[in-house]
């Protein structure tokens, strides 16, 4: 991918010579890195942490030990990139839930039915997934990485970007001082995360750094692990969970882990967070609109002391638009748009921009310049954001320079509210919206001709008044 004498053309299949850096060995990194040694002789992944031998979660990763979902869309793009992996996942123990059926849910005042599933999630840990990335990954003799090292830097000028500048962590720091170290590289992919310092590395070598949207509702969470010791969960239903709204903004839930234990979550809003003392958090659930949580608490074993997390705001950096940017430098998954964690969005969209990327790449119609992958890039994580940031918008206290609203957005705020309506028990829009929400399908099937005819004409559907505790028989 390259925009001067040697031609644009540069990073086709076959094209020899070239040298990629992949900032971050998280697994929106490693995808990147597995879809650039199709393209490159040498591809290195520069990861600050050492990394983990087995399924462990990474101390520069503060969101490790918290709840992961991982979603439909997510599970075809890992497919598509690593052949017969989600096989793989669920032969490590990997907890699938079939969603309405499996899960004891409220939201927006209603009960779920559990009917039968029109999608599945996989709740097993982060540190599971990418472990066996990072296996299938790292087998790739082109690829290569580089553990307790961070980059601090970008070679190159606003032109273009040559490389990275490195320095050691841990005990090579001490050795080095100040000095940092060049890593020449043609392309350097940024997957450092939520925390990426891109922005101010393209202003020290002259460029221009992309404007940043933000939508932070200031939700935060605390989370632990436990052992299941009644005989509610793992039989008469996999997983518990109360979803926030504007009018009830706790939320929380109880999912399966590949290890036969549990993760609960608590969030809260700014100002009411969930404590992270063990009695704190056991009586926070009690604020929830049913006891069902909090009765389970009360009865499960811990296994962890409670962890909190606080980072949460949607955040997007719109490397898309025009701008004095250089050539050989992109962005992808959390350093190029974030999410509250609260939609379990991120692994699907890591794995989304990777695919993105190997069709942008790969797309013989098209010279695959920077900004043209850019654009695919920021494209792969758009219905995310749409979704994440559009909900956050109506929760109170909500703040950042991406609240406002257009005219259009009113009109479609009304429709997708009798959306949210319908969601718990009809059986046209529940599948329709889950489909959107696990990014397998485009905010347009909301609009697909049968699902209107029932947002707009027919009833309410009735959903259970308590806790549906059993799974509804198929013919009921």
């Amino acid at each position: 991918m390259a925009e001067n004498a040697q031609g644009q053309g540069g990073w086709r299949h076959g094209a020899g010579g070239r040298h990629a850096v992949v900032i971050g060995g998280s697994l929106a990194g490693l995808l990147a890195a597995h879809v650039l040694a199709e393209h490159a002789d040498k591809v290195t992944i520069v990861e600050r942490d050492r990394l983990p031998e087995g399924p462990h979660p990474r101390s520069g990763v503060p969101q490790g030990r918290h709840t992961h979902v991982l979603l439909e869309g997510g599970q075809l793009a890992l497919d598509s990139l690593l052949p017969g992996f989600m096989a793989e996942l669920r032969a490590a123990g990997a907890p699938r839930i079939g969603m309405p059926s499996d899960m004891v849910q409220w939201q927006t005042g209603r009960w779920f039915r559990r009917t039968e599933p029109t999608t599945h999630i996989y709740t097993g840990s982060r540190a599971q997934v990418e472990h066996l990335v990072r296996e299938r990954v790292l087998a790739n003799p082109v690829i290569t990485t580089v553990a307790s090292t961070e980059v601090v830097g970008l070679a190159g000028d606003a032109s273009r970007v040559r490389g990275v500048l490195l320095r050691p962590r841990g005990e090579g720091a001490s050795a080095a001082g100040d000095q940092s170290q060049e890593l020449a590289a043609d392309l350097v992919v940024d997957a450092s995360g939520r925390g990426s310092r891109a922005p101010r590395w393209l202003s020290e070598i002259g460029a221009e750094p992309p404007r940043e949207e933000t939508i932070d509702t200031g939700l935060a969470y605390a989370s632990r692990v436990y052992h299941n010791k009644s005989d509610h969960l793992g039989s008469q239903a996999l997983g518990y969970y109360v979803f926030p709204n504007p009018s009830q903004v706790y939320g929380g839930g109880v999912l399966p882990l590949e290890d036969g234990r549990y993760l609960v979550i608590l969030s809260g809003l700014r100002g009411d967070e969930p404590p992270t003392d063990e009695e704190g958090f056991t009586a926070f659930a009690a604020r929830f609109p049913h006891a069902f949580i909090h009765d389970w608490l009360r009865e499960a074993e811990p296994a962890t002391p409670p962890f909190g997390f606080r980072q949460t705001s949607n955040l997007r950096r719109r490397y898309d638009r025009p701008g004095r940017r250089p050539a050989g430098f992109l962005a992808t998954s959390d350093a190029l748009c974030t999410f509250n964690p609260i939609y379990g969005q991120g692994m699907a969209v890591a794995a989304m921009s990777a695919v993105a990327l190997r069709d942008a790449l790969a797309d013989r119609r098209r010279t695959p310049t920077t900004r043209r992958v850019q654009q695919a890039l920021f494209q792969a994580s758009r219905q995310a954001w749409d979704i994440s940031a559009g909900a956050d918008k109506s929760m109170p206290g909500a703040e950042g320079n991406a609240l406002a609203t257009r005219a259009v957005d009113r009109p479609v705020g009304w429709y997708l509210s009798r959306v949210q309506q319908r969601y718990p028990g009809d059986p046209v829009v529940g599948p329709a919206f889950r489909s959107v929400l696990t990014l397998t399908a485009p905010l347009t099937a909301l609009f697909a001709p049968k699902v209107v005819r029932s947002v707009l004409f027919s009833p309410i559907a009735e959903t259970p008044a308590e806790p549906p505790m059993t799974r509804e028989r198929a013919d009921g």
